[in-house]
């Protein structure tokens, strides 16, 4: 695939609805107040193409994360085995202490994605397994407190082309625990350089709007004692999705 240029910029991710569609999941969270050596600003840097995987419709991937705090650039540089594969850095506070930290997915060239974390010392705080293979990957949906538990829980969909698989983790006690695995579930097309979907605060919890595993229909996944999958109808073009979004 050809080159393209470069995926940017981050995103503060809080609570609200699309009204277009943007090349990011919608992430929600609680309102974040700045904090002394907290994130302001993130974004990936040093392009390369020593992966060549094309997921996201060109050979570009990132070696470099850069961090802005206080005015300060932190930079977390990878090994040669391992890119950023992603659109774009995500800020979210994960463990609630009104400071953001940074989400990314992060592969390493035999073990495919991972979701990992990033502080803002440049730390990685916390990560889920990486897939486990060369050029599998997974496509992010949210992060928020989705159970009510006081927690935040990030999703992600898992191989969102192969195994369609959306997973749910849990933020907690400086580490993320998975809390479901609900199979038939997609966001993302091999090539396009956005991620559909994305989250919704329509009531209580934040809902998830997804894809049906053949893209035939839109999918909201919920919690209310349990998880639940409710059909809201066909989905016919991509902006279907976006439209979902909103209450």
């Amino acid at each position: 695939m050809p080159n393209k240029a470069p995926r940017q910029p981050a995103r503060l991710w809080q609570c609200r609805v699309r009204s277009a569609l943007l090349p990011f999941g919608l992430w929600c969270a609680l309102p974040i107040a700045v904090a002394a050596d907290t994130i302001t600003d993130a974004r990936f840097a040093e392009p390369t193409t020593r992966y060549a995987h094309g997921v996201l419709g060109d050979n570009i991937e990132y070696g470099a994360l850069e961090l802005v705090v206080d005015d300060t650039v932190v930079t977390v540089r990878l090994p040669q085995d391992r890119v950023f594969e992603d659109l774009a850095p995500r800020l979210a506070d994960i463990d609630r202490d009104g400071a953001v930290e940074a989400i990314v997915v992060e592969t390493q060239d035999t073990t495919g994605a991972q979701l990992a974390i990033y502080n803002a010392a440049g730390e990685k705080i916390a990560a889920t397994p990486h897939i486990g293979a060369r050029f599998r990957w997974l496509a992010p949906v949210g992060a928020a407190d989705l159970d009510g538990d006081g927690n935040i829980e990030i999703a992600y969909i898992d191989r969102p082309h192969l195994a369609k698989t959306l997973r749910i983790w849990r933020f907690k006690d400086g580490g993320l625990t998975e809390i479901a695995v609900l199979p038939g579930l997609t966001n993302h097309k091999i090539g396009e350089d956005f991620i559909s979907g994305g989250l919704r605060s329509c009531g209580d919890h934040p809902e998830m709007i997804l894809a049906s595993a053949d893209w035939s229909r839109i999918i909201r996944v919920s919690y209310q004692d349990g998880w639940h999958l409710t059909d809201l109808g066909p989905l016919k073009q991509r902006d279907n999705l976006t439209l979902a979004l909103n209450c």
